[in-house]
Order: structure tokens, then C-alpha cells, then sequence
């Protein structure tokens, strides 16, 4: 029992620090080789994985920023075709409501024109018949009385005869 005796914790003996020492060291180097190397070398991989992750983001993100800013572009530019379709489709309404203008008040002048010509020539027809009948009704008054004024006269009645004969003749 003397070995247990000369045992402290306090003040280990040179062997046991030498050996706990070469256990440390070799378990070390072991853990080192086995175990830190592949947890470094994982560390790193994954190290370089977010890395590349981040620059992927990155990119994605520019290029997301990029396609905003074209679909802007596309949509301020649609936007300005439309104003013009719009503007062009305003000219033409309003071109086309003109021209139906102008047509309709040709049409409605050529119409009054020829009532006014159909309203002349109707006019001067009833004018003629008037004219016409007055003058047929003037001959009648005028054969009536010249028949009465010519019944007795035979100087008279031969003259109208001659006259009436030469009528017939022309």
C-alpha cells in the first residue's frame, strides 16, 4: 500500500504527467486528424456553399430587378401605345362624325334643292293650268258674247266664218 500512499492529486508524480501528457498529445494528433480535419474541411465546403448560395441570391436578385425594371418599361410603354391608339381612334371618330356631317347636310341640301325645283315646276304648272283655264273660260265668256251680238248681223257672221275658216287652215 505504499504505492497508494505516495499518490496526490495535488502533486502528481513526473511519470504520470509524462504519460497523461503523450495520451493528450497522441489523442490530440488522433482527434486532429479524424475528427478536425473533416469537421474544418466541412465547415469550409459549407463555408463555400452559402457563399455561392449568397451570390446565386445575389444575381437572382439583380436579375429580378432587371426584369422589374423591363416589365416597367414594357408597361410605361404599352401604356403610351394606348394613349396613342386612343388619340388616333378619337381623331377618326371625329373624322368619320364629320364627314357623316358634311354627307347628311349635302344630301339634306340636295334634297331642299329639289323640293324647291319640284315646287317651282309644280307651281308654274298650276300657274299654266290656271292660266289656261282662265284663258279657256275668257274664250267662252267671249264666244258667248259675240254669238249674241252676232245673231242678227250677217256682215258679222260671214266674217267669223272666213276668220274661223283661215283658223282651220293654219
Amino acid at each position: 500500500m505504499l504505492f497508494l500512499a505516495d499518490f496526490s492529486v495535488i502533486k502528481p508524480d513526473f511519470g504520470l504527467l509524462f504519460w497523461t501528457s503523450i495520451f493528450f498529445l497522441l489523442f490530440w494528433l488522433l482527434i486532429g486528424k479524424f475528427a478536425f480535419k473533416p469537421i474544418a474541411e466541412a465547415l469550409r465546403k459549407r463555408s463555400g456553399d452559402i457563399q455561392d448560395a449568397l451570390d446565386s441570391a445575389k444575381k437572382a436578385k439583380e436579375e429580378l430587378q432587371d426584369l422589374n425594371s423591363k416589365n416597367e418599361e414594357l408597361i410605361k410603354e404599352a401604356q403610351e401605345q394606348r394613349a396613342l391608339i386612343m388619340k388616333e381612334a378619337k381623331v377618326a371618330k371625329e373624322t368619320i362624325i364629320n364627314d357623316a356631317k358634311a354627307k347628311a347636310k349635302e344630301e339634306a341640301n340636295r334634297i331642299v334643292n329639289s323640293a324647291k325645283q319640284e315646287i317651282d315646276a309644280q307651281k308654274k304648272a298650276a300657274l299654266m293650268e290656271v292660266k289656261n283655264e282662265v284663258g279657256q273660260m275668257a274664250l267662252t265668256i267671249a264666244e258667248k258674247v259675240i254669238r249674241k251680238e252676232l245673231q242678227g248681223n250677217s256682215d258679222q257672221e260671214s266674217f267669223v266664218n272666213k276668220l274661223v275658216g283661215e283658223i282651220k287652215l293654219n
